[in-house]
């Protein structure tokens, strides 16, 4: 997405809203079962920015799940670093669900972050507002084509701007509680970035994930842990 003040590379860690199963950047057309909770922490690195985000979930209604999350990073390509700290409330429905064939879906999110560029000493605020439609296929052998297309405002120092997000991912089981991902996503006026994970179910509920990824001239990569119970 545009942003007037935060770094790309500080964006894709502190406050993204929109937050799909690690380590995937798109999410899936699936929420948890009613009564159900899920907490996350993710740990990631996106170029010279590195931060980490924790995520508390939760479903009261079927089909509905709410989610809250915080987020701190910090971009050491400045001198002194540039700091954010940040929220993020999001709500994802998804009435059409099936264990085989398509689910559809949509999820909106709201995030705000505070950044402290002490280079520049000044202090700013961001807040992004996103819409997104939730698509996924799922296959008889446990494959899984995710699709996402959605829109986002952000607004900083006055000024907003309005922009097209979309995402295509794939999971695969390669064994017994282990699977493969891969992905592309982006937005408007920006080449797609790509990226390769895996997760790995330790127990009925406990998943733990990482990718790495390459796009827009710069590497990012993570490393997550979440728990549905």
């Amino acid at each position: 997405m545009n942003r007037n003040v935060l770094p790309a590379a500080m964006t894709m860690i502190a406050a993204s809203v929109a937050h799909a199963e690690g380590p995937m950047a798109t999410d899936d057309a699936g929420t948890l079962d009613k009564g159900g909770m899920k907490v996350e922490a993710v740990w990631a690195k996106d170029d010279e920015a590195r931060g980490v985000e924790a995520l508390f979930g939760f479903s009261v209604v079927e089909n509905l799940e709410m989610e809250v999350a915080g987020a701190y990073a910090k971009d050491d390509a400045a001198d002194p670093a540039t700091k954010v700290r940040g929220i993020g409330f999001g709500a994802k429905w998804v009435p059409y669900r099936n264990e085989t064939g398509w689910s559809l879906g949509a999820r909106l999110d709201y995030g705000r972050n505070r950044i402290d560029d002490r280079e520049a000493d000044e202090k700013t605020t961001e807040r992004e507002l996103a819409v997104t439609a939730l698509a996924s296929y799922r296959l008889g052998n446990g494959q899984v084509l995710h699709i996402n297309l959605g829109a986002a405002e952000v607004e900083a120092q006055g000024d907003s701007d309005t922009v097209g997000t979309w995402g295509v991912g794939y999971e695969f089981p390669l064994a017994d509680r282990l699977q493969l991902t891969v992905e592309a996503f982006g937005e408007e006026h920006a080449r797609p970035d790509k990226a390769i994970g895996l997760r790995y179910e330790v127990f009925d509920g406990f998943k733990v994930s990482a990718a790495v990824g390459r796009g827009n001239d710069r590497d990012f990569g993570q490393v997550g842990v979440a728990w549905e119970f």
